[in-house]
């Protein structure tokens, strides 16, 4: 999150300016305080008059308004990081030389805060050996390089050149400057998604989980400050995070081997994967011909991961997730005792918008000193940080 947080964005003339809109936009959604600093040129490409109303604040271009001098120096000493999207490669090189013709550079030059610099331009322009040169000197400053993607490029080519997403680019805050100290010095291990139990070399028994809720909970964990490892299941789902360490597995028995060798370095577990209740008896070496009008598949038991972890558990907490479709909260509060967890969380797909494959959820959370709380229908992002909340308020 990025709420308090000051920043400045720097624009700098580039086709891609219009796209500044939209992370002016995502920056006040997630909180933070905005002032805007643009060159001269770049007033041909997006208006300031945009660019004020969504920021609240008035637009830099100049030194001076209305007589006034704009102070870039105190501008730089007040902000917690300054963004530059899009630099253009003439903007990165006043940058790296330090030449100070316009407001952007003096501001840039007075700041004391993390720089991120988002560059756009043709592919030719940023594989050019003094762009090279000039965003290797940059980084050699310690300032954070937000690489551009691969796409349509205004002269009409397809290449590398274009200005990362905006929602990239506020990812890319969020995970430098916005992590609070709340879980600082913890350690947090995730499992998320459904498993895959195979039958043979084609087909496999598995369920409807995206592992949307367990990467939410990994990623609130992270901007918590926590270090957080994720066991994660077949998904092609991924934490916006680099931080976040992912350890990809695909059957249960794969899952528990991971989670065992991080358990006891770990303070909280949180069992969050769907996980195959049964797995075939016998995994077939050869695709299983269609002969017979029936097929009759023995299943046998996979481990009971969360038990496992319930049972071995000295300084952890352990925290496990139910989804029931009937007696919800009997069989929660019946897997909370049975498997030794500090606290389970209960959701069921009789709630529309909750379950499987969505971007919201609603949960009841139970502990295990009697203590209830229920988080009504949110964003899965949300419920993350609220089931967090509770964890650090009762522990």
């Amino acid at each position: 999150m990025l709420k308090g947080k000051k920043i400045i964005l720097g624009i700098s003339a580039s086709i891609a300016a219009y796209k500044a809109i939209l992370l002016l936009r995502l920056l006040k959604k997630e909180g933070a305080e905005v002032r805007v600093v643009m060159t001269e040129s770049s007033k041909n490409f997006v208006s300031p008059l945009v660019l004020s109303t969504l920021s609240e604040n008035a637009v830099w271009s100049d030194f001076q308004n209305q007589n006034v001098w704009n102070n870039h120096v105190e501008l730089g000493l007040w902000a917690d990081a300054m963004v530059i999207a899009p630099a253009t490669a003439n903007t990165i090189s006043k940058m790296a030389s330090g030449l100070c013709d316009n407001i952007l550079m003096a501001t840039y030059l007075s700041a004391r805060c993390p720089i991120f610099i988002a560059p756009a331009m043709d592919e030719d322009m940023f594989k050019h050996p003094t762009s090279t040169q000039n965003l290797d000197k940059l980084k050699s400053f310690g300032y954070q390089i937000i690489q551009p993607g691969n796409g349509f490029l205004a002269s009409g080519l397809i290449g590398d050149g274009r200005l990362a997403e905006p929602e990239e680019i506020v990812s890319v805050l969020e995970e430098l400057i916005g992590r609070s100290n709340e879980l600082r010095g913890k350690k947090v291990l995730i499992n998320a998604g459904p498993t895959q139990e195979a039958i043979d070399p084609v087909r496999y028994i598995t369920n409807h989980s995206s592992g949307k809720m367990g990467i939410a909970l990994a990623e609130a964990a992270y901007q918590k400050g926590a270090e957080v490892e994720l066991v994660l299941g077949p998904t092609h789902l991924r934490p916006k995070f680099k931080g976040i360490n992912v350890k990809t597995i695909i059957s249960a028995d794969e899952m528990l081997i991971q989670m065992l060798e991080l358990f006891d370095s770990s303070d909280i577990v949180i069992g969050a994967a769907a996980v195959a209740d049964y797995k075939p008896d016998e995994i077939k070496s050869e695709k299983f011909k269609k002969k017979a009008k029936d097929w009759n598949l023995k299943l046998v038991k996979n481990p009971d991961i969360l038990g496992v972890l319930g049972s071995k558990k000295t300084h952890q907490k352990v925290i496990g997730f139910a989804l029931e479709t009937q007696d919800e909260e009997i069989n929660a509060l019946t897997k909370l005792k049975a498997k030794n967890l500090d606290a389970i969380v209960l959701n069921s797909l009789k709630i529309s918008g909750a379950g499987f494959s969505t971007d919201t959820n609603h949960v009841i959370m139970f502990f295990e000193n009697g203590i209830k709380k229920e988080f009504p229908l949110n964003l899965k992002t949300q419920i993350a940080n609220q089931i967090f909340d509770s964890i650090l308020e009762l522990y």
